[in-house]
C-alpha cells in the first residue's frame, strides 16, 4: 500500500471540466491532483456521443479578431492563456467530430502539464475530520481538504418502467442501421440522443416510434441548446408527412416479451387516458444519464435533486449537505437545469472560472478581481458597453451570469466585477453593498410565443422590457432590495455600440449618480 498523499484539492475526472478546474488551480498555485480512471484525458469522448457528431458548434469564421467575442461561437474551447489551445486549431467543421474533441482535450492536459494521475479509479470516498479520504481500485489512499467531483453523469438513467430491463440502452446498442432492416423500433426518450438514433435508422427500419410523456421541445424555440437541435430533427418530417414513423406523447405502463416481440402498453398524455398496446421488434432506451453516488460513504454522500439525477448544490456549486465538496462540469446544471448552458462546455467553462474565484475567496483570502473606474456616467457607460458587446459568459449564460458595478456613496470611484453567477451575488460580500448594479444579457418572456420566427416588436426604447430577444438589463440594488430594473432595447446582431445605447445608459447613470452628463 502506498504512502498517504495529502493535498489541498483533489479533482475526480480528467474530462473537460476536470481539466478546466485543474488549469485554474494550477494558475492560482494551489496544491492539487486530478485522478482519472482512464488512460488519457477526455475518455468519455472516445465513445460518446455514439454517432460521433457533436452538437456544440465550432464557428471559426466569425468576422471578428477579438478573442473574447469569438468565444461566443466557440463552444468547445476551454479557457486558458494559450491561443494555440483553442479548438478552432483542430478543425473548421461547424459540428465537429467527437474524436477531434478528444484529441484537443489530450493536448490541453499535456501542453499545460496538468497534474493528472491516470489509471486511477476512485471507488470509495469517506470523511475523516475535516478531510476527504479517497481510495482507488488498487487500495491506494489520497487525502484532501477540498474535493471537486468532475465525473459528469456517468450512469445511464433508466426510467422506472416495468419491463424496461428487457430493452437495449444507448450506451451499448448497435448503431449499424443494417441491423434494423425491416424492424419496428420503439425509442424511449425525445432528446437529442433519441433523435440522432432515429435519424440513423430512417432508411432501414420499417417503422420508428419515439415515446415519452412530454412533447418535443425545440431548441430554436426554447433557446436552450440541449433541447432538440435542427441537425437532429429530420425525423420530424417523416412523422408529419406520414412516412411510417410516429412521435408519441405517452406514458409507458409496461414492456413485456410475447412470441418474440416486445409488447408495449402505453397511455396517451393528451388523449383523455386513451390506452393502446403496440408491438415492436426492438426497444431502445435513450433517456440520458444520472450522477452515481455509489463511491460515497454514507457520512459524506451528497443529497440528490431533480428526480435524483443530480447532486443538490448551493449557488457556489457546493454540496448542500457535505461541506467542502464541490461539483464541476455538466453536474453544475442542477442550478439552471434546461434554462441556460451549464450542461455544456461553453457554459460550465465560465462556471468553473467563477468557482475558482469563489475558492480563492473562501479558503485563500483573495478577493474577487475587479477593475476600478471613475464613478462618472461616461466611464461607467463605456465599461458596460464593452462588456455587453464582447463578454462571452454574459452572452452564453444569459441571466445566469452578471457583472456587478459597486458605487460606494462615500467614494469618488466605482468597482467593476466581471462574470459573477447571478445567484451567488446575494450570498457574497457584494450582495451586502449599499449601492450596486448588476449588468446581464437576458431573454424576455417567449413562453407564450407560438412562432419564434414571427414576433411582433415595438422599436420604442420605453417598451424594451417587453422584448423577447436577448437584450441587456441593468438592475439597481441596495443590499438585497431591488430598487429599479432597466431594459436596454435588443439589437439584431447584439451590437450595442450605437449612439442610442450609449445615450440610454448615460442618462440612466446621470440620474442615478446626479452627475453632469458627458458629451455623447
Amino acid at each position: 500500500m502506498n504512502a498517504l498523499k495529502q493535498l489541498d484539492y483533489i479533482i475526480i475526472g480528467a474530462g473537460p471540466a476536470g481539466l478546466q478546474m485543474g488549469y485554474y488551480l494550477a494558475r492560482n498555485r494551489q496544491n492539487y491532483l486530478i485522478l482519472e480512471a482512464g488512460s488519457s484525458a477526455g475518455t468519455f469522448f472516445g465513445e460518446f456521443p455514439r454517432h460521433r457528431k457533436l452538437l456544440s458548434i465550432n464557428k471559426v469564421f466569425t468576422g471578428h479578431q477579438d478573442h473574447e467575442i469569438n468565444l461566443r461561437w466557440d463552444w468547445n474551447s476551454l479557457l486558458s492563456d494559450r491561443d494555440e489551445l483553442l479548438f478552432r486549431n483542430y478543425t473548421v467543421d461547424y459540428f465537429p467530430d467527437a474524436a477531434d474533441l478528444k484529441t484537443y482535450l489530450e493536448d490541453f492536459a499535456n501542453h499545460l502539464n496538468l497534474n493528472i494521475q491516470y489509471h486511477t479509479e476512485v471507488n470509495k470516498v469517506t470523511r475523516q475530520n475535516n478531510n476527504f479520504m479517497l481510495t482507488d481500485a488498487q487500495g491506494h489512499h489520497y487525502l484532501c481538504r477540498y474535493l471537486i467531483v468532475a465525473t459528469g453523469l456517468s450512469t445511464p438513467y433508466v426510467p422506472p418502467i416495468p419491463g424496461i430491463e428487457l430493452a437495449e440502452n444507448y450506451v451499448d446498442f448497435s448503431i449499424d442501421p443494417h441491423d434494423f432492416i425491416n424492424e419496428r423500433v420503439l425509442i424511449v426518450g425525445k432528446g437529442n440522443s433519441a433523435f440522432e438514433t432515429a435519424d440513423n435508422l430512417i432508411a432501414t427500419a420499417a417503422s420508428i416510434h419515439l415515446c415519452s410523456p412530454h412533447p418535443v421541445k425545440l431548441a430554436w424555440k426554447s433557446h436552450f441548446v440541449g433541447h432538440l437541435r435542427a441537425r437532429n430533427n429530420n425525423f420530424l418530417d417523416t412523422y408529419q408527412l406520414k412516412s411510417q414513423n410516429a412521435i408519441l406523447d405517452a406514458h409507458i405502463e409496461k414492456i413485456r416479451r410475447e412470441n418474440g416481440k416486445f409488447v408495449v402498453d402505453i397511455i396517451y398524455t393528451h388523449a383523455r387516458e386513451e390506452r393502446r398496446t403496440i408491438e415492436f421488434d426492438r426497444v431502445l432506451v435513450c433517456t440520458g444519464f444520472r450522477f452515481d453516488t455509489a463511491i460515497f460513504d454514507h457520512a459524506c454522500r451528497p443529497q440528490l435533486a431533480l428526480d435524483e439525477r443530480f447532486p443538490a448544490q448551493t449557488s457556489a456549486w457546493e454540496s448542500k449537505n457535505v461541506k467542502d465538496l464541490y461539483f464541476a462540469g455538466t453536474l453544475m446544471q442542477q442550478r439552471d437545469y434546461k434554462k441556460t448552458m451549464s450542461a455544456f462546455i461553453h457554459g460550465f467553462r465560465h462556471n468553473i472560472e467563477a468557482l475558482s474565484h469563489i475558492l480563492e475567496e473562501r479558503y485563500h483570502n483573495k478577493p474577487w478581481p475587479f477593475q476600478p473606474i471613475s464613478a462618472t456616467p461616461r466611464e461607467i457607460t463605456d465599461a458596460i458597453l464593452h462588456r455587453i458587446n464582447t463578454g462571452s459568459s454574459l452572452f452564453l449564460q444569459p441571466g445566469y451570469f452578471s457583472d456587478v458595478l459597486v458605487v460606494p456613496e462615500a467614494e469618488q470611484g466605482a468597482y467593476y466585477y466581471r462574470d459573477i453567477p447571478t445567484e451567488y451575488i446575494a450570498a457574497s460580500d457584494l450582495g451586502r453593498q449599499g449601492n450596486y448594479y448588476t449588468i446581464s444579457l437576458e431573454y424576455g418572456d417567449f413562453s407564450q410565443i407560438a412562432d419564434p420566427f414571427y414576433i411582433e416588436r415595438d422599436p420604442d426604447p420605453a417598451q424594451a422590457h417587453l422584448t423577447a430577444y436577448l437584450h441587456p438589463i441593468i438592475r439597481h440594488f441596495n443590499g438585497s432590495r431591488l430598487m429599479a430594473e432597466h431594459h436596454i432595447p435588443e439589437d439584431l446582431e447584439n451590437n450595442y455600440s450605437g449612439d442610442l445605447f450609449s445615450q440610454l445608459i448615460q442618462e440612466l447613470f446621470q440620474d442615478k449618480l446626479n452627475k453632469t452628463p458627458a458629451s455623447f
